[in-house]
């Protein structure tokens, strides 16, 4: 990790502590709203846990402020669109988008490796929307194993355990839509629907 990440890492916690006082929410309200434990929420906010997306979206939601608001990177460019990209879990996460308690989007570039990585597949709250821009995605769905080729995308419920990585070892780029629970990418012209059922071609 370099050194500018970890300085905007340690800042987090600080940043997440004045915010919470200057609303005046305690640490138990704020878990009971955002579904993180009060336990963790108390580490975040000393440094003791670092920072991931998992964690800080739904904070973002409840202080109903952009997701870059709360690490505290400069932006640049157009002001309503952040493109600071962000280091989380070996890949790279670029911030399309400044819509605070909505949909958040993001392109996001898995690195080439020699090797493919194991799947290690996690759980959280929301939806999510994928379209693969480059790359061959390997995308993994409860007992599912999916290789999603440039030009397919998947939509899913982040609550199913799940895995995203490259199928064969080299750079992967993706679209990424990320909402809340039940929240879904509204197509006006309907896809054909693959016996995969969530994949559309």
């Amino acid at each position: 990790m370099d050194g500018e990440t970890e300085d905007v890492l340690d800042a987090v916690g600080p940043r997440l502590r004045a915010l919470r006082r200057d609303r005046g929410i305690t640490l138990a309200d704020l878990a009971a709203t955002t579904g993180v434990s009060e336990s963790t929420l108390s580490r975040l906010e000393s440094g003791q846990r670092r920072a991931t997306l998992e964690l800080l979206l739904p904070l973002a939601r409840t202080y109903d402020v952009p997701l870059d608001d709360l690490v505290g990177a400069p932006r640049t460019g157009d002001p309503r669109i952040h493109l600071k990209p962000i280091r989380r879990f070996g890949m790279v996460f670029v911030p399309l988008s400044r819509r605070p308690g909505g949909t958040q989007a993001f392109k996001m570039i898995i690195p080439a490796r020699p090797k493919p990585l194991e799947p290690t597949l996690q759980t959280h709250e929301g939806f999510e929307w994928l379209y693969v821009l480059n790359g061959r995605l390997r995308l993994v769905l409860g007992e599912r194993d999916l290789t999603l080729p440039p030009g397919e995308a998947a939509e899913f419920d982040t609550s199913l355990p799940h895995w995203l990585g490259s199928a064969d070892g080299g750079v992967v780029e993706l679209l990424i839509l990320f909402g809340l629970q039940g929240m879904r990418a509204h197509v006006r012209a309907a896809p054909h629907r693959s016996s995969h059922g969530g994949i559309q071609r």
